[in-house]
């Protein structure tokens, strides 16, 4: 089953409250310094505020008014019971309250919740990171590079184009309502990978100055690709020279022994297979740092994925082989020219990895990257085979690593709603959110399918403090609920239906606009508990069946937007639920839905249905409202 964060790939949300936008003499936002000596890319990292601690009293009330409408009046009151103890003078949840705010407060502390939440729920993990833990992205066809050598070569040209800008801390930093957003986790983008380690693993980070190389893989094989020749870069010419030796060394071999396919298993057996691979030959271990240390992955699939679900399939978790899971950066370009990217979730969420694949497809489309321009280079290494020495243990690693792969896969649902009945477009003129319409949109397909709402997550970035990741922005409230009913009522007038629509949007967009700022409820409980000694009493709180049903998300969602995707996505976080990544373009709204077969088709039809006939009810009314004028 996987955790509840691992799914947070998250646009830059424009819903948080902000600051006033006024500057200062240095040209900074009010209240931020810039320290030029860092960089433009992390200048005003000193300067980001703090993660924040609500209050005891703020996350009650929000907390009780989100399983309000979740609960029956019985388990209501329960939840009542237990959040009046905890509140209570000299009760467990002042203590627990002290605790945290003391961490907080620690100078030495950035953010109070970053490493816990690491370790939770991420590096202590012991499922697999394929496909618990790895995301995708589904990359538009270039019309002009269908070719796999020339698409790779371009494709990677602009990645080191951007990876130059990180290196050299020149990228200017993200922004969300024109306020700068923490950019450190940029550090575990390049030349980084998460290793296993029993119990917890590790992410490891190696000096891009050392290690200016790529790693491809093609049919099982790893190749090391230099992309730079005495501090000067590669150019496109050059790097799709050096995918075209690849594609004909790997094509001219019978597979690899599928090294790969071991990082796709369970954390602890992975790390019981990494020490049997060592053990097996010396090398073993360089080979395996060569491709742990590299700047990214480039793999170069067999397959011609056509349909958005072929797509999804492929990048989002492959073939098994062809793969190194570990990697942050994987980008996968198929031999029908189709491309993607797959992402290991650890240390980053995403909107960095976003950030990099939005950037490469715009560079590219908009020719706003010279790949004509010669390097200069008169010869350059050419691509080295990452060798391998395999025994028979190795070798039965490697079936069952591929065996319980297969199995893993196969229990899930994948579907795509790609739907251009409208988009953005049309949410705006009726002046609504996006994201709170798609989030009502699929609230009602849910209601619709099932006749009830249940736990619905949806990512909210905290990146605009020091160290911010995620916090939950719980989609279901009351008013969510009276709107579904109000949709799928028979006597509910249209004037009511859309009444209830509007309830429910703000409600959304009060609740996410919170978490953005850090007040949320579920980070805050979390570390409420992470608080409790060893040994200590459990508050009844947190052992109150609806604590761990009004988090066990049936439905988890977020939103990340490209005009040069067609797909991205995960999978469902609780084996009843589903994920639903979603991207709100102009003109159309894309949805992935991945379920182990609890109807990933049938809600994909729901879904037409509800936006349907959420059009309907709102151009309804948008008549009646002009007729009256």
């Amino acid at each position: 089953m996987a955790h509840q964060s691992l799914k947070s790939p998250i646009m830059l949300r424009q819903l948080s409250a902000a600051r006033t936008l006024s500057s200062n003499a240095t040209g900074a936002p009010a209240g931020y310094v810039q320290d030029l000596s860092q960089g433009p890319m992390l200048r005003y990292q000193a300067s980001l505020p703090r993660l924040p601690v609500p209050t005891l009293e703020e996350t009650a009330a929000k907390y009780l008014q989100s399983v309000k409408a979740l609960a029956t009046p019985e388990e209501l009151q329960h939840t009542e019971n237990a959040l009046k103890e905890f509140l209570a003078p000299g009760g467990s949840g002042r203590a627990l309250q002290a605790k945290l705010e003391a961490k907080a407060a620690d100078p030495n502390t950035k953010n109070w919740m970053y490493e816990w939440w690491n370790d939770a729920a991420y590096l202590t993990y012991r499922d697999p990171v394929v496909p618990y833990v790895s995301y995708f992205y589904s990359h538009k066809d270039d019309r002009l590079r269908k070719d796999p050598a020339k698409r790779a070569a371009a494709l990677t040209k602009a990645v080191l184009e951007f990876k130059q800008q990180v290196d050299n801390k020149t990228l200017e930093p993200d922004y969300m309502r024109k306020l700068p957003m923490c950019m450190d986790s940029f550090k575990w983008m390049f030349n980084t990978c998460r290793l296993p380690i029993a119990e917890r693993d590790d992410s490891v980070a190696f000096d891009p100055k050392d290690h200016s190389f790529f790693v491809v893989v093609r049919k099982g094989r790893f190749y090391r690709v230099d992309h730079e020749v005495d501090g000067v870069e590669l150019s496109a010419s050059d790097l799709e020279n050096q995918f075209k030796q690849i594609y004909q060394l790997a094509d001219a071999e019978s597979a690899g022994p599928g090294i790969g396919s071991l990082t796709s298993e369970n954390r602890d057996k992975w790390v019981e297979f990494r020490a049997n691979l060592i053990a097996a030959d010396a090398h073993n271990g360089f080979a395996l740092k060569t491709i742990e240390a590299s700047s990214f992955v480039v793999c170069l699939d067999e397959q011609k994925p056509v349909t958005f679900e072929e797509r999804a399939h492929q990048y989002w978790h492959g073939d098994g082989i062809n793969r190194f899971y570990d990697k942050p950066l994987q980008f996968i370009i198929c031999d029908n020219g189709t491309s993607g990217f797959m992402g290991e979730h650890s240390m980053m969420d995403g909107t960095p990895t976003h950030r990099i694949n939005d950037y490469i497809n715009e560079v590219i489309t908009k020719n706003k990257i010279d790949l004509n321009k010669s390097s200069g280079l008169k010869q350059f290494y050419a691509p080295q085979e990452i060798t391998f020495t395999t025994n028979s243990i190795v070798e039965s690693n490697i079936a069952t690593a591929q065996s319980d792969f297969s199995a893993v896969i196969d229990k899930h649902e994948l579907a795509v709603w790609n739907y251009h009945g409208y988009g953005k477009g049309l949410m705006k003129q009726f002046k609504c959110s996006p994201d709170a319409y798609v989030q009502m949109l699929i609230q009602l397909a849910y209601f619709k399918m099932f006749g009830i709402s249940r736990p619905t997550y949806e990512s909210a970035t905290t990146r605009k403090f020091q160290q911010g990741r995620t916090e939950t922005c719980r989609s279901v409230s009351v008013d969510s609920v009276a709107f579904v009913k109000a949709m799928e009522s028979e006597v509910t007038s249209n004037v009511d239906k859309v009444a209830a629509f509007r309830k429910a949007v703000a409600a959304h967009i009060k609740y996410i606009s919170d978490a953005s700022e850090g007040h949320g409820v579920d980070r805050h409980l979390f570390g409420l508990k992470k608080c409790l000694s060893q040994g200590e009493s459990m508050p009844a709180l947190f052992a109150d069946p609806m604590f761990s049903y009004s988090s066990s998300w049936t439905l988890s969602t977020s939103q990340l937007s490209s005009e040069h995707f067609n797909g991205y996505g995960w999978s469902q976080v609780v084996d009843t639920g589903f994920g639903c990544a979603y991207m709100i373009n102009e003109n159309n709204i894309n949805i992935n839905i991945v379920s182990k077969y609890q109807g990933s088709e049938k809600l994909k039809y729901y879904l037409q249905e509800a936006a349907e006939d959420l059009r309907r009810v709102l151009e309804e009314d948008a008549k009646a409202l002009k007729a009256k004028l």
